[in-house]
């Protein structure tokens, strides 16, 4: 018994979607929890950094100087800015109690948002803004204001401009509504109304 090529060609052709649309499915959910884990992984390194500065774990910050107990949580990082065109405008900061809340209301806001995966797109937009103002190292330069060199790793792409990347695409991804409050969030009406805040 002969059989019919266009009929087989069209089985094979619906066997190929079917295969196609099971690993888009496997890979679509694989890919929502890779992207919940960055996710998580990324909120614990913004927590991390506000606690410690918070209450001096004795990290990057001594006890001594955490934020509870008057220590300025920007002032360390700001002081020591020696080179690039804000160097001057950065020193005036240090120590600003000002500087001081935002910064950690931005640690904090950021971690949470990340933890919970809720409004991933504002923390993207502040955690970005907050990473372009971090990159007051300035990898670009060779050498600091004093001549010394900078040991700058890549005058491109530091730390700063990866997390920064990695908070863009954990928005675009909605990497919320795998292990997050990201899917209840949306439902909302006030955020319905309000796409921003997703």
């Amino acid at each position: 018994m002969a059989l019919d090529p266009d009929s087989t060609t069209q089985a094979r052709t619906a066997t190929g979607r079917a295969e196609d649309s099971g690993r888009q499915v496997v890979d679509g959910a694989v890919f929502g929890r890779a992207a919940a884990v960055l996710r998580l992984l990324i909120s614990v390194t913004f927590l991390w950094a506000f606690f410690d500065k918070a209450f001096g774990w004795g990290y990057a910050t001594p006890s001594g100087r955490a934020w509870v107990e008057g220590g300025s949580p920007a002032k360390g990082f700001l002081s020591g800015v020696a080179v690039g065109p804000l160097e001057s405008t950065f020193h005036s900061m240090a120590g600003q109690v000002w500087v001081d809340w935002v910064f950690m209301l931005g640690l904090l806001g950021i971690g949470c948002a990340l933890a919970t995966g809720v409004g991933l797109r504002v923390a993207a937009v502040a955690g970005t803004v907050m990473m372009a103002l971090m990159c007051a190292e300035w990898p670009p330069a060779k050498h600091l204001s004093d001549g010394t060199p900078s040991m700058s790793m890549n005058p491109l792409i530091d730390y700063h401009v990866l997390y920064a990347a990695v908070l863009i695409v954990l928005a675009i991804a909605s990497a919320g509504r795998t292990w997050g409050l990201g899917r209840t969030w949306e439902r909302l009406p006030f955020v319905a109304r309000h796409r921003w805040l997703l």
